[in-house]
């Protein structure tokens, strides 16, 4: 997790998306943000109530999602902490969803390692400190990626081509770039299924 980055505003680190029947709306964390802060350092304001809401709306808009029992409990039982940092979390969320996935790939935080310079070069420095041989980039990184310097680097890079998966949800049409939640709520322990089922062969960047 690159969570040394900026943080932006009004972008997904501390927002996302559920379906309602009126199509979808956004479930916020609360922060007090600073210009030029770093997402590690950011903290939740504290002044504002936002775990019950949450909570609430999810109930109310998944109460005919299939494992709705299974997976909202657990959610709460994180929601109960008394979080600090969004970083923090993010962690615990990320690392449920993993979980509840089947998903077993480690994960690393880029705030646990020293990692300095320029953008590529620091993600080149990332994955040769937990001995990775190959980075996944997003869309549109190949407008900004140094092929040579990962080229030289020993570091294959790659660009994911996302096909989001088309399943069924608790309200139609489909709403897409929702929350893993929405996913997880309808399909349960075949969500991962899904979506390796939608899962195309990434774009290589690099010859190595």
């Amino acid at each position: 997790m690159l969570d040394t980055v900026q943080f932006k505003k009004n972008e997904w680190q501390n927002r996302n998306r559920i379906r309602t029947a009126k199509g979808w709306q956004w479930l916020t964390v609360p922060v007090l943000q600073h210009f030029g802060q770093r997402i590690d350092e950011v903290l939740m304001n504290p002044t504002v109530t936002w775990k019950a809401q949450h909570l609430r709306a999810l109930d109310m808009h998944y109460a005919r999602a299939p494992y709705r029992n299974r997976y909202l409990a657990q959610l709460g039982e994180i929601y109960s902490a008394p979080w600090n940092k969004l970083s923090d979390l993010n962690k615990a969320t990320v690392q449920w969803l993993l979980e509840a996935f089947g998903i077993t790939t480690p994960v690393h935080h880029a705030s646990d390692y020293a990692a300095r310079g320029e953008p590529t070069d620091r993600l080149i420095d990332l994955c040769q400190v937990v001995g990775a041989t190959e980075y996944l980039a997003g869309p549109g990184a190949e407008h900004y990626m140094d092929k040579p310097r990962f080229e030289s680097s020993g570091v294959r890079l790659d660009i994911q081509v996302f096909q989001h998966p088309i399943y069924r949800q608790v309200y139609e049409p489909f709403e897409p770039n929702l929350s893993a939640l929405d996913l997880l709520l309808m399909q349960g322990p075949d969500a991962l299924t899904t979506l390796r089922q939608t899962r195309p062969m990434n774009h290589s960047m690099t010859s190595v």
